[in-house]
């Protein structure tokens, strides 16, 4: 006997299953059991995809756009955390791993929010603080902005040959559609309680007041992106970093020659550099995931991969629409 109870609300619902199960011939009673469509959570597990030996070297991913919004899994349910509560707890479980000598963070980002790119960058650098452990930057496809971000925190980066990186800036992303509007005969009529309590709202169009304000906003963020940089790549001096630092993205051979990167080379020139760093001379490449992922080989996809949505802008259009205030975002937004 089956029943099934569907709870539909919008786009979210809740499936679950009562299975009755008869007692077996020669057993008396009923027994119940409750089985859950919905997936839960369970811990990380480690998987070996290259290499032998006790001591490991863990890949971690940093794909799609940086962000604190989760995953949408079934019935529109987060299936797992966010990615900066993801990477935080693989960095937590390797510490614990005293066999972890290395960490490859493999970066494939745009870019994305200023704070999820700017804790992802703590966590590592307390991370090779508590742990004096090295970690090795492998950029893919992109590194830009927010991901570029987050590569300084390692003690090397290493650019696939074919990378695009750079794109060092702040963007905020605003749109006016008080034109639009009044062509429809339709007036924002908001009630606020401050002058500026609407600033940046796509009603209205800004005023010279209001862009002042977030230019100040947007200049301190983007300081803070240069102190980061220079903190990390010594090489750099502040005029020089300044002059590369106005949002223009690079090549991978551009940026070796300008100090934004190591050197040029494939994730598994970065797996022997994070084997010469941490002084071995074998080592087994592991991943974390969740129970049931496929992991295979080293370019096997991390469940980590696919926060957000990278569309032609490289813009995360969901979380700017549904956004009730402007996004500040380190993007590659060409």
């Amino acid at each position: 006997m089956y029943t099934i109870l569907l709870m539909k609300r919008e786009y979210l619902f809740s499936i679950s299953v009562t299975v009755l199960v008869l007692c077996l011939i020669f057993t008396s009673g009923c027994s119940f059991i409750s089985v859950s469509l919905v997936p839960t959570i369970e811990p990380l597990r480690e998987t070996a995809v290259a290499g032998s030996g006790k001591n490991k070297i863990l890949v971690i991913d940093v794909s799609g756009i940086i962000s604190e919004t989760k995953r949408q899994g079934l019935a529109g349910l987060s299936d797992e955390p966010d990615m900066v509560a993801l990477i935080k707890e693989e960095l937590k479980t390797a510490a614990r791993d005293k066999y972890i000598k290395a960490i490859i963070l493999r970066i494939n980002s745009p870019g994305g929010t200023v704070t999820a790119s700017d804790m992802i960058y703590h966590e590592i650098e307390q991370f090779k603080k508590g742990t004096d452990r090295k970690v090795i930057a492998c950029i893919m496809d992109l590194g830009a902005s927010g991901g570029y971000y987050v590569a300084v925190s390692a003690d090397k980066i290493i650019a696939h040959p074919t990378t695009v990186t750079g794109s060092i800036g702040v963007i905020m992303l605003n749109l006016s559609m008080e034109g639009l509007l009044q062509k429809i005969g339709v007036k924002d009529t908001s009630i606020k309680t401050g002058e500026y309590k609407d600033m940046g709202s796509p009603l209205k169009t800004m005023t010279d007041d209001e862009r002042k304000i977030f230019q100040g906003v947007m200049d301190t963020l983007y300081e803070r992106f240069l102190m980061v940089i220079a903190e990390n790549r010594k090489g750099l001096t502040p005029e020089k970093l300044r002059s590369l630092a106005d949002g223009r993205i690079y090549t991978a051979q551009q940026a070796l020659e300008y100090g934004l990167v190591d050197r040029i080379g494939y994730l598994d020139e970065a797996i022997s550099l994070a084997k010469e760093e941490a002084g071995l001379t074998e080592a087994s490449i592991v991943m974390y995931h969740r129970p049931g992922a496929y992991k295979n080989n080293i370019y096997s996809q991390l469940s980590s991969a696919g926060f957000g949505t990278i569309n032609l802008l490289n813009i995360d259009l969901k979380t700017f629409v549904n956004s009730g205030t402007p996004s500040f975002m380190y993007l590659w937004a060409p």
